[in-house]
């Protein structure tokens, strides 16, 4: 209608009509809100009527199996990789043999390129040819290598957690070698920021020349230290064959040219998503952050502490609530529950990890079997340490929270420790049992060492599948748990170990520590409820060894009449081996978690990195596995189990309930949930470095990692510049010419849009 004026007004409809069509096309093409870790996402937008082929879908493949290098950062610098804030887009260039880099590096003509490379050629060498040509290199897609390298392949430095055990004064924290390329790498290479002073991690404190653990052995030898990197470009694991050939044939499709001449647009593009908030170090970030929180009332974290919890529990419960009287003595078993690799959230540590707490969790099963468990005169602990693949987040943190009467158990009231190490590739039948020769220059440490030893060669002689060796009393400890013990008191220590030198894992803390690295395989043909019980001949060999520190551990405890009868259920270990390494989402997980812990468990195999989100799959399913081998199932109800204070016989103080699902019913319909009660328990495993607020300790471990908005991937078909230009020229001519247009409509809009006139009452 029109205005008296003669003015156009349009119609409200109309106006309500265009507005939703923009917002459905701005819907479609916003990016998420706040990432893969925001609430909003795309695809958790309502769009009621917007829904259609969005332009996004037609022009994009997103690579929905990827795993990122992300970064980490400690004390002194910072690793790991990041895009630019836009993400970094390069044309794709398969390199499936050495001489395929050199298109990459000088002979393509239309750099940036993304490499994807076979995982065979992830080695250091490729990876120092990348980075010296980084304006060429726009990231990295890496293809699992299936078999896994022959020759091993260890991200890893050579000597783990070097600095941060029982070292001596004056000592190197890293070899010297490995120093030489972290130094040539870092700070001449601009990966440190240039100007940078050399990290400590490299710093002689004594010119010596020695250093500390790794003066005889490199630990992981076939170490290549690239997890300890710093990389402009990001970096990505394509863990799903089929996208990985989905990228290839849009390679062969487009980028490959006839006949050796440059392939014709459109070209095949990658685009990689992975910045980073944080920078420099843990000192700066953390400093950012702290700012951050003092003064902004929306502050913008920019990294976080690695932290979890460790899990512990006792063979006889002890009040959490006080502590032990002085002659209360305490045998430990201890062993580590992470693990990681060079991507981000990738640590399958089945050697490494796995398998030790696999083997500690039936030990500890088979001791609570023992008849007179209860009247033995020393207790028992089973620890289970989160982050000691950084620097001994765990077990610097249990040790300081001992020290400080923070923990139950003082350090004080510990009588031996036993730490089971990679115990799944023994050579024959040996298990080597290392010492610390610094503490055995006590006398009194010696002879409770020499006592140690012979009660483990006790316990193995009825066990002929495990043959128990010494080692040279001056070989100094493999990276270990009991080195931060050490470290601050000296006390009668074991480490387990199927290495007697270097490790026997050609994969130590890399993506192919999988089941198939310790020999876990299943017959084709059943099901996965018949793999879950099928006992693999690697739980036979580890529940061997469980027999073995079981019968230890109830001597050392000073056990006397029921040695033989305690021996590891092999069905336990198999089930674990299964749960941890191939399936967690299967029956007998499901049976002993609570009904709110069921999305922990995935249909793949657990991956135990730390992280920054406490606790971790691995922990809790840790935490309730424990908790059912060792603990018992109480009559009580829903309600009691979850507050038993209201039951007068039960004791928070001494156990903890938990309500668990339970097992299938007759009828494999329901299940037949119940209430546990066991001492199995979480202790913070947050590095003190943290509580006191010293980011740059040298003493405690200060690993932290970066914050990220957005970590994802795509594939897309890219047009030439000049048609680029062109298509950009064209458009701004057609907006150019429709402000025209649209200005004239407006300006005559009272001409071309009058209404006729209603008719009215005529007077004569």
């Amino acid at each position: 209608m029109a205005t008296a004026g003669g003015r156009s007004v349009v119609d409200l409809g109309s106006r309500g009509l265009l507005r939703l069509l923009s917002f459905c096309v701005l819907l479609e093409e916003v990016p998420p809100l706040l990432g893969a870790e925001g609430p909003w996402t795309r695809g958790s937008l309502p769009r009621g009527l917007c829904r259609g082929n969005s332009v996004e879908r037609k022009i994009y493949i997103p690579l929905n199996k990827t795993a990122p290098c992300v970064r980490l950062l400690n004390a002194t610098h910072q690793i790991g990789c990041q895009s630019s804030i836009s993400g970094d887009t390069g044309v794709i260039h398969v390199v499936e043999k050495e001489e395929d880099l050199q298109w990459v590096l000088t002979d393509g003509p239309n750099p940036p390129y993304v490499v994807l490379l076979e995982g065979t050629l992830f080695t250091r060498d490729l990876m120092e040819k990348l980075k010296g040509r980084t304006s060429r290199i726009a990231g990295l897609a890496v293809s699992l290598a299936k078999p896994s390298p022959a020759k091993g392949f260890s991200p890893s430095v050579q000597c783990p957690n070097d600095g941060f055990g029982k070292s001596p004064k004056g000592s190197w924290k890293l070899p010297v070698t490995q120093c030489s390329w972290l130094f040539q790498s870092h700070v001449l290479g601009g990966g440190w920021g240039g100007g940078l002073a050399v990290p400590t991690v490299c710093l002689p404190s004594s010119p010596s020349g020695v250093y500390s653990n790794c003066s005889e052995i490199q630990w992981n030898s076939l170490g290549n230290g690239l997890a300890y990197e710093d990389f402009s470009f990001p970096i990505f694991l394509l863990e799903d064959e089929n996208e990985t050939k989905v990228i290839k044939q849009c390679y062969r499709d487009h980028n490959l040219g006839q006949n050796g001449s440059a392939p014709a647009f459109p070209l095949c593009a990658m685009q990689l998503f992975s910045h980073m908030h944080a920078v420099i170090s843990t000192v700066t970030c953390m400093r950012r952050s702290s700012i951050q929180s003092t003064f902004s009332i929306n502050p913008e974290i920019v990294c976080d502490p690695l932290s979890d919890y460790n899990v512990w529990s006792v063979l006889k419960p002890l009040n959490t609530s006080g502590t032990l009287e002085p002659d209360d003595r305490v045998v430990i078993a201890a062993t580590r529950l992470d693990s990681r690799s060079f991507f981000w959230n990738v640590a399958p540590g089945a050697e490494s990890a796995v398998a030790s707490f696999v083997t500690q969790l039936a030990a500890a099963e088979a001791l609570q079997k023992a008849p007179d468990v209860t009247s033995l005169p020393h207790n028992v602990m089973f620890v289970f340490f989160q982050g000691e693949t950084f620097d001994y987040i765990g077990s610097s943190r249990m040790v300081y929270d001992m020290e400080k009467g923070k923990f139950p158990v003082p350090l004080e009231n510990i009588d031996s420790f036993v730490e089971l190490g990679q115990v799944a590739l023994r050579n024959s039948l040996e298990l080597w049992m290392h010492t610390d020769p610094m503490s055995q220059k006590n006398e009194s440490v010696r002879s409770q060492v020499e006592a140690l030893l012979t009660t483990l060669e006790r316990s193995g002689t009825g066990v002929p599948a495990v043959v128990l060796q010494r080692l040279n009393q001056s070989q100094p400890l493999p990276p270990s748990s009991l080195q931060r013990f050490l470290r601050a008191r000296n006390i009668s220590g074991v480490v387990l170990a199927d290495h007697s030198t270097v490790f026997r894992n050609l994969y130590y803390q890399s993506i192919y520590d999988t089941a198939e690295n310790i020999n876990v395989s299943y017959p084709e043909w059943q099901s996965p409820e018949e793999d879950l019980n099928f006992v693999t001949d690697t739980a036979k060999a580890l529940a061997d060894v469980a027999t073995v520190l079981g019968r230890a551990l109830y001597q050392l405890a000073g056990g006397l009449n029921f040695r033989d009868t305690i021996r590891a259920d092999p069905q336990t270990v198999t089930r674990l081996l299964y749960g941890f390494l191939v399936r967690a989402n299967n029956s007998w997980f499901q049976s002993i978690l609570r009904q709110d812990l069921r999305a922990y468990l995935g249909d793949g195999p657990l991956q135990h990195y730390i992280a920054v989100s406490s606790p971790t799959n691995t922990t809790y399913v840790v935490q309730y596995a424990l908790a059912n081998l060792t603990g018992k199932v109480m009559d009580l109800t829903r309600e009691q189990c979850q507050d038993p204070s209201k039951v007068p016989s039960e004791n928070k103080d001494l156990y903890e309930y938990v309500w668990v699902q339970g097992p299938l019913d007759s009828n494999k319909t329901d299940r037949l949930p119940r209430c546990v009660r066991s001492t199995a328990r979480l202790a913070r495993a947050l590095s003190p470095a943290f509580e006191l607020r010293q980011w740059s300790s040298t003493e405690y471990s200060t690993w932290t990692e970066s914050r990220w908005k957005d970590i994802r991937a795509r594939i897309f078909l890219i047009a030439s510049k000049e048609l680029e230009l062109i298509t950009l020229t064209v458009g701004f001519g057609v907006l150019v010419f429709s402000l025209i247009v649209t200005y004239g409509i407006n300006a005559k809009a009272g001409v071309l849009f009058i209404a006729p006139r209603e008719p009215g009452s005529v007077s004569y």
